[in-house]
């Protein structure tokens, strides 16, 4: 992935404003509270990642920010006004399910999409000019992948809503993507992404951190991170440093053979090692932003 250039402005469009603003949003399924009091921003030129584990509310978020869903309380505006068919025109959206026909061509696929938003049919991306005249069914994942991303661009959208648009693709297939999101975010255009991979995560100029529901930090990467601690430990033996923190009930995960114990202090993870006879050196480290949202989300337990 190349190296993101900070976005060039922050404002929207003739309002002045964000693109997107989010402010107190809650959405409930009946008893369930799916979305619990969140706010955020979009700026044009700025992409914001929208993190979380399965389950915390992020599509639920962007099913309301796309005006599928209403929220029970709290106010969205996209570019200044509630969602509607007038701010849809305006975004390009890339759901998890694709939003592709697997039973039109290519270059079908495209042609529809340009005529629904009264756009001007573009040529077939270069990279699927190949498989142009190719039912969508019978080509690859990252190829799909590349399509949607196409399709979202058709119109020339003012903001992208990338819901998990590299999923269960290669890693030059994410940094291919990216590398258009970077693009357009340079040339203004406002991108708000989840992800699951923390790399790309590290992408984004701001990130939004969700946990059951509710966001629970924001900033940069190295904002959300800081003073967020981490133990690693080296052992001879990690699979039994690895066996008895996790018996312990702590989070731990492997990076290479050294274990890193999460939301833990050091004086616990010492004496749990102690006490099973484990043999390690163990040492405070910074956490890593997915050590950081594991810990945040045991926090909210």
């Amino acid at each position: 992935m190349r190296e993101r250039k900070p976005p060039a402005h922050q404002a929207s469009d003739l309002t002045g404003g964000p693109l997107v603003e989010v402010r107190s949003v809650v959405r409930r399924f009946g008893a369930v509270t799916a979305v619990d009091d969140v706010s955020l921003t979009v700026g044009a030129g700025e992409v914001v990642g929208l993190l979380g584990a399965n389950g915390a509310g992020k599509t639920t978020v962007i099913r309301m920010l796309l005006g599928l869903l209403p929220p029970s309380s709290g106010s969205i505006r996209l570019f200044g006004a509630p969602p509607s068919r007038a701010t849809r025109h305006r975004l390009g959206y890339v759901p998890q399910g694709l939003g592709l026909y697997d039973d039109l061509t290519v270059r079908e696929n495209l042609a529809f999409v340009a005529d629904a938003f009264g756009a001007p049919r573009a040529p077939v991306p270069d990279e699927l000019a190949d498989v142009a005249d190719a039912l969508v069914g019978s080509i690859g994942l990252g190829r799909q992948r590349r399509l949607s991303f196409a399709a979202a661009l058709a119109h020339d959208p003012q903001l992208l809503v990338l819901d998990e648009p590299t999923s269960g693709v290669d890693p030059l297939s994410r940094a291919r993507l990216w590398d258009t999101v970077h693009e357009r975010a340079e040339a203004g255009v406002g991108v708000l992404v989840t992800t699951h991979y923390m790399q790309e995560a590290e992408q984004c100029d701001r990130l939004v951190l969700m946990v059951r529901g509710r966001a629970v930090a924001e900033g940069g990467a190295a904002q959300v991170v800081a003073g967020t601690t981490a133990v690693a430990v080296r052992a001879p033996r990690w699979q039994e440093a690895f066996a008895a923190l996790d018996d312990a009930g702590v989070a731990v995960t492997l990076a290479g053979r050294d274990v890193r114990a999460v939301d833990a202090t050091l004086d616990d993870v010492r004496a749990t090692l102690a006490a099973a006879g484990v043999e390690a050196r163990a040492e405070q480290v910074p956490a890593t932003l997915e050590e950081t949202m594991t810990a945040l989300d045991r926090a909210a337990v």
